[in-house]
């Protein structure tokens, strides 16, 4: 069977290199060095690896050796001992550049499937390639979009990246709880970004515990939302979309949550679809509010607090850290400035919508 052609480059050029070694006893220089680091960069290209090249090249001198120069034109036994050590340190050497010359085409081969990977990711959490091709490529990293798909995404105090401690650990955590199942870990824009099919929802649930529960030494995510399920490469993108949407709106609105799901809070990108409309709802029904002493912000805080604790006065005044006296007064106060009663079903809601509008544009720390 004919030799691979890398294997028989290798091997003529370490066979040249010991004929000389033999000759002179000398070591080999840099120029030689580097030669033989380019050979076991090609190898390595070729698909061979390194164990397969030492074994190549010691296998190689070990058949030659009664062939060389200064092993068979030898006239004493010190002359060959003394050539037999510089073959050695040669054969040393030229190892050790094969190796370096191996780890080098390794490390240019992962940098490039990194790069293609964020590229894929890119392209895929952005919809900015041909679905078809995108589909295509999808499946060398493990993913079939032809099914329904959806995305969760983790933020923390210090942004995610690649070699960021917690996120290795999640990787490995549901690597080893699930396996390879159609999923996609990867961290994009500072944020940890979990791609699973519907069919495999326990693998999302996992990622937000581990995100926000990493274990100790490791820091946890302040969030993890989960957009919706959707199908085709385009559903990636949707309920990428969601999940960014739902964090969002918690940092606006200060939620207290740590999981959040897109499909909760879908009445907040319908209140933000007319941003005008909700400008005006919150300059009519909380514009009076402004005339408070201490302003607005107190009185919305209230109306925030009242809602979250179910209007139980003593758990929202806890939350507000007040008296429950206190809170009467600020409701007596919300209720005359505006003219709309909380304790009315219809008037809390407007009350309510209003409040969380206000939220969502800033008010009144940025005027409408």
């Amino acid at each position: 069977m004919e030799e691979p052609a890398a294997l028989s480059a290798l091997g003529a050029r370490y066979l040249e290199l010991l004929a000389e070694v033999s000759r002179t006893g000398r070591h080999l220089d840099r120029p030689e060095l580097e030669s033989l680091r380019s050979l076991g960069e090609r190898a390595a290209e070729a698909g061979h690896g390194l164990p397969e090249l030492v074994v190549h090249c010691l296998g190689t001198g070990r058949r030659a050796w009664p062939s060389l120069p200064g092993v068979a034109g030898a006239a004493t036994v010190g002359g060959l001992r003394r050539t037999g050590e510089a073959l050695l340190a040669a054969a040393e050497a030229a190892v050790a550049a094969l190796g370096e010359g191996h780890e080098r085409a390794q490390r240019l081969a992962v940098r490039q499937e990194e790069a293609a990977r964020r590229e894929f990711i890119d392209d895929l959490l952005y919809g900015r390639s041909d679905p078809g091709a995108l589909a295509e490529r999808a499946e060398r990293f493990g993913l079939r979009l032809a099914r329904s798909h959806a995305v969760a995404v983790a933020v923390a105090a210090e942004p995610y990246d690649e070699a960021h401690p917690s996120a290795r650990r999640v990787e490995r955590e549901l690597v080893g709880r699930f396996g390879e199942r159609d999923v996609l870990l990867a961290t994009k824009d500072g944020r940890l970004v979990c791609v699973a099919p519907d069919s495999e929802r326990a693998v999302l649930e996992a990622f937000a515990a581990l995100a926000l529960r990493p274990g100790p030494g490791y820091p946890a995510a302040a969030r993890v939302a989960t957009g919706r399920r959707h199908s085709g490469p385009g559903g990636v993108v949707r309920s990428y979309d969601e999940a960014l949407g739902a964090l969002d709106f918690a940092q606006r609105l200060d939620l207290p949550a740590e999981r959040l799901r897109a499909e909760e809070l879908l009445v907040l990108p319908v209140l933000m679809r007319d941003r005008a409309a909700l400008a005006e709802l919150v300059r009519s029904v909380l514009g009076p509010l402004g005339g408070a002493r201490g302003g607005a912000a107190p009185l919305l805080a209230t109306l925030a607090a009242q809602a979250e604790a179910g209007y139980v006065n003593a758990e929202a005044a806890r939350r507000l850290g007040v008296s429950v006296r206190t809170l009467g007064y600020r409701m007596d106060r919300i209720k005359a400035l505006t003219g709309y009663d909380p304790s009315d079903a219809l008037h809390r809601y407007t009350l309510e919508t209003a409040a969380m509008g206000a939220r969502l544009l800033g008010w009144p720390q940025r005027q409408l």
